[in-house]
């Protein structure tokens, strides 16, 4: 098996678009190199060997600072699909994971029960790297199922992270994440083990995502029905991608009276719901579609782009000065800005890069609708319920998630466009972008296409059809 690892200049199967479906091994498909996606490797162990000391401190009746709870979710959060290719940002990570492993290590009374990996020193990076990706675990069901645990877990991360930034912290959530992530290094456990711990890491993946949407909601307030612009303006304007609600809160502030608007694109849409960023007049509108058409929409954007999170897709040199990132996204040769969780980030020098810039290329006119949130589709109860009882409306369908460059993915749009008339599609996520802004109609003056907003909140979705299931008294 080492000998195999070795051949190898990379292992990655995490996303849906990896190579041949089975595995990137010369160059991640997403343009990570071999080295980050090594580099990447040794985060997630030196994370799992932090998460095996907080989770014997815990037992021992100690507590964890909130800080290195914070400290584990960015890491995982790092290492998603498409978040950060930035080798020394990720090296920095490793390099501060340690330290604050080895000064919580001191505070641990029995050391014996330790795996390997809270343990090791730091010794050799590039070394160490090499042993431990996911091909380091031999039995294929095993390594199926610690990777699937692992992937959860970084799921959950990103959106603890998320309500961090809006300072909720969920003590019982955190020990959780560090437990099962723990548990990925231990050997003892079988594969009935295992999948009893996927599926635990799918309960508390939704009281993450329950969290999050508390947090949002407390934070601006419950998203309603709205019509967002998809045209431009004639200011200049700063394009902000990815999930993070609080960026987006701090660059609007930010921003306020500086002849700048503001676009949100992809992820970031639905924020135009939320009832507290509509007293932005600069809150332009959206620009553009789902991640995998940055490189052109970008460009023609003319103005600098910020990606607080998830999905990077490596720039061209035509716009690459003008791409800026922050929190747990990075790419080499893009300018960072960061500050401590409840400090303002700085983005002036962002601001002041918009100034010189040239208003952003119309590509699209008109605006779309959305909105519907649990709370919004729950004030509709009676006329869903009506439309139901009539035959108005004979079926939902849920399509949610991310979207992707295949071209099979068309299928989304042809089965969007092929739904019969009496039919309303559910979704969240960018996976919206095939289909919800395509001319479906409505029914009785519900639009066709009801959409909650994020990928998170597809926990919207769950609560609707909860809902559904109770108004109509169903048993399933």
């Amino acid at each position: 098996m080492e000998e195999y690892i070795m051949e190898q200049k990379m292992f990655c199967y995490q996303c849906q678009e990896t190579a041949g479906c089975k595995g990137c091994t010369a160059c991640g498909v997403c343009g990570k190199q071999p080295e980050v996606a090594a580099m990447q490797d040794l985060l997630v162990y030196v994370t799992k060997g932090l998460s095996a000391v907080t989770t014997q401190l815990r037992a021992e009746g100690k507590t964890v600072d909130k800080t290195v709870n914070h400290l584990i979710s960015v890491n995982l959060f790092i290492t998603i699909t498409n978040a950060n290719f930035d080798l020394d940002s990720i090296t920095a990570k490793v390099t501060e994971t340690l330290a604050v492993k080895e000064e919580l290590l001191g505070q641990v009374q029995n050391k014996e029960s330790l795996p390997e990996a809270a343990l090791w020193n730091g010794s050799d990076y590039t070394e160490k790297a090499k042993t431990v990706g996911v091909l380091a675990t031999e039995n294929e069901d095993i390594r199926s199922l610690r990777e699937l645990i692992t992937y959860g877990l970084k799921g959950l991360a990103a959106y603890t992270k998320h309500a961090n930034a809006l300072l909720n912290d969920d003590e019982e959530l955190d020990a959780f994440l560090q437990s099962a992530l723990a548990k990925t290094l231990d050997d003892s456990l079988s594969v009935d083990d295992l999948g009893a711990l996927t599926l635990e890491v799918g309960k508390y993946g939704v009281q993450g995502m329950a969290d999050l949407d508390a947090a949002n909601t407390t934070a601006y307030g419950n998203p309603e029905i709205t019509s967002v612009d998809i045209g431009v303006r004639n200011n200049p304007g700063i394009l902000i991608s990815g999930h993070d609600l609080k960026d987006l809160e701090m660059l609007l502030e930010q921003t306020k009276d500086t002849g700048v608007d503001v676009y949100t694109h992809s992820e970031m849409l639905p924020a135009h719901y939320y009832p507290f960023f509509k007293k932005y007049p600069h809150f332009a509108g959206n620009y553009g579609n789902a991640w995998w058409k940055q490189k052109e929409e970008f460009e023609s954007f003319n103005g600098p782009v910020l990606m607080t999170t998830n999905c990077i897709v490596p720039p061209k040199d035509s716009y690459k000065d003008r791409l800026w990132t922050t929190g747990a996204a990075g790419y080499p040769g893009c300018k960072h800005i960061d500050a401590p969780y409840g400090e303002v980030k700085d983005f002036s020098p962002i601001i002041e890069q918009a100034k010189k810039c040239p208003p952003p290329t119309e590509i699209e006119t008109g605006s779309i609708i959305g909105g519907f949130a649990h709370e919004q589709v729950f004030a509709l109860a009676d006329t869903v319920v009506e439309a139901v009882k009539s035959g108005a409306i004979r079926k939902f369908v849920v399509m949610a998630g991310c979207d992707g460059r295949a071209k099979s993915r068309s299928y989304y749009r042809e089965f969007a466009e092929k739904l019969p008339k009496d039919t309303v599609i559910l979704t969240a996520g960018c996976a919206k972008y095939k289909y919800n802004k395509l001319n479906l109609g409505d029914i009785g003056g519900i639009p066709r296409v009801l959409d909650a907003g994020q990928c998170n909140d597809s926990y919207s979705l769950a609560l609707i059809a909860l809902k559904l299931k109770e108004v109509f008294g169903l048993d399933d």
